[in-house]
């Protein structure tokens, strides 16, 4: 998933206006004949000072304004707004500081500069991401379509903080309720829930309730979800008895429960996973594919008519289809989408056989986690057909789906990869895949990796 709670966004706005700050800085310096930020041999102390006297500055502002950093209000004049009176704060701050701690030969007429300059980009930068957001979300670009259950003061508020912040990641679909509601329309009841979720195509269900009312929660919806792939959070009705815990996020002042809690559901462990996906798959690519693949592709063209690449739709994170890469290893065929490959299948071509055998048909996957599809390590993607046909028969199996499929995963390295001709096959696969989710770590990752070379399970069942 890839929307974000209020704590993680407070850090990535701050990580953003330090950078467009320190942006400004550089640029007014490029015009600026008294102050040289880079002369280091005539300026150094004065110089070292603006920089730092500008950082501390926005991390105090950053810190006594910290409930309104983020833009969860109605319409562009309260971003504005907000924008605005954050930035004169900073003046002002800056102003103590320089009066107190900064020699006399500090230059007002710099800083003035390069503060209008900065509330200038800064406008500009959130305008045009609300904008470009806004746009996403209008075309379901990556985003995560939204229910609520329950219609109450709380889940009202939720359901605005969602229409006005794209920064979310969600797009409101409707309510369902029992009750009938003036002035909302209802996609259906709860005993509809099914359906709507498979009609409205929902990736995410808010269930709003009363922790001290007569409202039964069961496990009914979290079974739902969890056999339709479906992410899940409770949001209480009474806010004020709640207080923060580990399984509790919030979206502005809202706190939610997840009951589907997964250690990559942390934006921090997404982006420690996602720098190495980043740094693993373009070294890869650039000292390995980059003279593996004229090798591979003249060896294929030679053993067989067809393309180099064999290019197959494949279930992605949150269930999304994407377009998976891998060597041609089989003569073109009308099955290819689905029949699986079994051992002595006489659709493998000779060197087909090979690749196979050594997971070289694997290798054009590092694109497709390159460009963020997929994941150095994570359950391995499934045909659609195998998708639709395997969630009907394993509960749970869609969960899978909560994270990136990998080139590598637990499962495989196990032996549990090739043909499922048998339903317990494709089970112990889950099992494992499960296991995995449930409990990742990047030591984890890193395991799997070293395993995936070294390991003789990671070749059984291959061919």
């Amino acid at each position: 998933m890839r929307h974000f709670t209020q704590t993680k966004l407070i850090y990535i706005y701050l990580l953003i206006d330090i950078v467009l700050l320190n942006f400004a800085l550089v640029c007014i310096d490029v015009f600026n004949e008294t102050v040289s930020l880079l002369d280091y041999h005539r300026q150094i102390d004065t110089d070292v000072n603006y920089i730092m006297h500008a950082n501390l500055a926005w991390l105090i502002t950053y810190v006594v304004i910290t409930k309104q950093n983020l833009y969860l209000r109605d319409g562009l004049y309260n971003r504005v707004k907000r924008i605005s009176s954050r930035t004169l704060f900073f003046v002002f701050v800056s102003l103590v500081i320089a009066e107190l701690f900064l020699p006399k030969t500090f230059s007002r007429v710099f800083f003035f500069e390069y503060s209008m300059f900065f509330y200038v980009i800064k406008l500009l930068f959130y305008m045009a991401l609300y904008l470009y957001l806004d746009f996403r979300r209008r075309r379901d670009l990556n985003i995560n379509r939204a229910l609520i259950i329950g219609v109450n003061d709380t889940s009202l508020k939720l359901k605005r903080l969602i229409d006005h912040n794209p920064v979310l990641g969600f797009k409101f679909i409707g309510f369902v309720s029992d009750y009938e509601v003036d002035g909302h329309k209802l996609l259906g009841n709860t005993s509809e829930i099914e359906r709507i979720i498979q009609e409205q195509k929902i990736e995410m269900i808010f269930v709003s309730f009363s922790i001290f009312g007569k409202d039964r929660i069961t496990k009914d919806y979290l079974k739902i979800c969890n056999r339709l792939g479906v992410r899940m959070r409770f949001v209480p009705d009474n806010q004020r008895w709640l207080k923060s815990k580990a399984n509790l996020e919030s979206v502005g002042s809202i706190v939610l429960i997840n009951p589907q809690e997964i250690p990559l559901d942390d934006l921090y462990s997404r982006l420690i996973k996602r720098t190495f996906d980043i740094f693993f798959s373009l070294m890869f690519i650039l000292f390995v594919f980059s003279w593996l693949f004229p090798i591979i592709a003249f060896s294929i063209k030679l053993n067989s008519r067809g393309p180099i690449f064999f290019i197959q739709k494949r279930t992605g994170a949150n269930n999304k289809p994407f377009c998976c890469l891998k060597f041609r290893s089989m003569y073109v065929n009308d099955d290819a989408d689905k029949v699986q490959a079994t051992k002595n299948d006489v659709r493998i071509t000779p060197i087909g056989k090979f690749m196979r055998r050594t997971n070289i048909d694997e290798l054009p996957q590092f694109l497709n986690v390159l460009i963020g599809q997929m994941s150095v390590v994570g359950p391995r993607p499934h045909m659609l057909e195998h998708t639709a046909e395997y969630s009907k028969l394993i509960d749970e199996y869609l969960v899978r789906h909560y994270v990136k499929p990998g080139v590598t995963g637990w499962a495989q390295i196990n032996g549990f990869r090739g043909v499922t001709d048998e339903l317990w096959k494709m089970e112990k696969r889950v099992e494992y895949d499960m296991e995995y989710i449930r409990n990742w770590s990047f030591w984890w990752d890193m395991k799997i990796v070293y395993s995936t070379t070294f390991n003789k399970k990671t070749y059984e069942n291959a061919g």
